[in-house]
């Protein structure tokens, strides 16, 4: 029993290796790139609209509402960098149900990647909206000594996003194929269902938690130069007018 994919290969010449993980990698993002181009291809905005692009306005609401639940204003301009990220890893997830088919989110190699795209757009999207000199002070906060404790912070938070995706997906994996070895049918094909679960929960969870890094990265606060206003005193601004 293969514990990840990627000591499945396919092609190797000398240290380099065609392996599993790479092949379904490249083959799921090939599908998300030329389903998406597909969907958006004829979008409609009348009231007649093809059941795609209603899937597809879904899908992106509701990632753009869980983006403004965390507290990110804006959410449309982190939903292309964190709608990709749930993507796929959902469609990882989702595809297991293809016999023989091994998610790429069961290697190691795959979920550090991932976890790095994070640990990089944290401070582009924190530098983004601060500027450079106000996000590094941020690290300085609220003394020097903090420094060097925030820096590991930032370190083992990708440490254990890569690690948490790969042990939740690697072990199922390793459930079903035990099961299949000692069990009848019935067990796999339950155990399959509830991976299939398992896997969209943390996908979830794994677009969660670098909306959530990336929303402390920006400090999300009010900037003085947008002054509350509460409808009560528009009210009387206008009365008074």
């Amino acid at each position: 029993m293969r514990l990840s994919p990627d000591q499945l290969i396919f092609w190797q010449l000398g240290f380099i290796k065609l392996n599993a993980t790479i092949v379904t990698t490249w083959a799921l993002m090939f599908v998300l790139a030329v389903g998406s181009k597909l969907i958006t291809r004829r979008l409609a905005t009348g009231i007649e609209r093809s059941r795609w692009q209603n899937m597809l306005e879904i899908v992106v609401t509701a990632i753009q509402n869980q983006i403004a639940d965390i507290g990110l204003r804006h959410p449309e301009k982190y939903v292309g960098f964190l709608g990709t990220l749930f993507l796929f890893v959902a469609t990882a997830s989702l595809c297991t149900i293809i016999p023989g088919y091994e998610p790429p989110t069961g290697s190691l190699s795959t979920t550090t990647a991932l976890a790095l795209c994070v640990f990089v757009a944290v401070p582009f999207f924190g530098i983004k909206d601060q500027g450079v000199r106000s996000y590094l002070k941020s690290y300085m906060e609220p003394t020097v000594i903090m420094l060097p404790f925030n820096i590991i912070s930032e370190l083992s938070r990708t440490l254990a996003l890569a690690v948490r995706l790969f042990g939740n997906m690697m072990s199922g994996a390793m459930i079903i194929g035990i099961l299949v070895s000692i069990t009848p049918f019935l067990f796999p094909i339950v155990m399959t269902a509830l991976g299939l679960l398992t896997g969209m929960v943390q996908a979830y969870i794994f677009f969660i938690l670098a909306a959530v890094y990336i929303a402390a990265a920006m400090r999300v606060r009010k900037h003085a130069s947008e002054p509350e206003t509460k409808p009560d005193d528009s009210a009387k601004i206008d009365a008074h007018r």
